[in-house]
């Protein structure tokens, strides 16, 4: 069975926001709460086809300026409204289409290392990373 053009939008949205309460807003599903878009975004992402189809746009992911302008987009949205979890999503789908190597192939020195943790502090912003310091326990 094919998939209709609303649960394309879903999938195609789903790629974009790897959220799917987003993806269900984003493809035109009606609700009237955020809860109601969950659910059908739930329910829509359980589907068979639209599983093997976000698979399938996932391998067939092109890597061209509009792709990466709109995910640099969500990625400053993100940012700007302290939302660290959908800026780390939009960061780690941003590092797939540019084919950034993995973690195992990137050379670790303490200045890279370094680097990468004052990157990954301020997405969290200052009272997250303080939340996190005390939970270190550090005397």
């Amino acid at each position: 069975m094919a998939i209709n053009d609303k649960q394309e939008k879903f999938a195609q949205a789903y790629i974009l926001h790897r959220n799917a309460t987003e993806a269900a807003k984003a493809a035109g599903y009606t609700g009237s709460s955020d809860q109601a878009f969950a659910n059908q975004g739930h329910r829509l992402l359980n589907t068979q086809e639209i599983k093997e189809r976000i698979e399938e746009l996932e391998t067939t992911l092109e890597t061209n300026v509009d792709v990466i302008s709109e995910i640099e987009a969500q990625y400053n949205n993100a940012n700007r409204s302290g939302n660290a979890t959908s800026a780390i999503k939009a960061l780690e789908l941003l590092s797939k289409v540019r084919g950034v190597k993995n973690d195992k192939e990137v050379e670790l020195n303490p200045e890279t290392v370094d680097l990468s943790i004052v990157k990954s502090l301020k997405i969290l912003g200052k009272e997250e990373v303080n939340k996190l310091i005390e939970l270190c326990e550090f005397k």
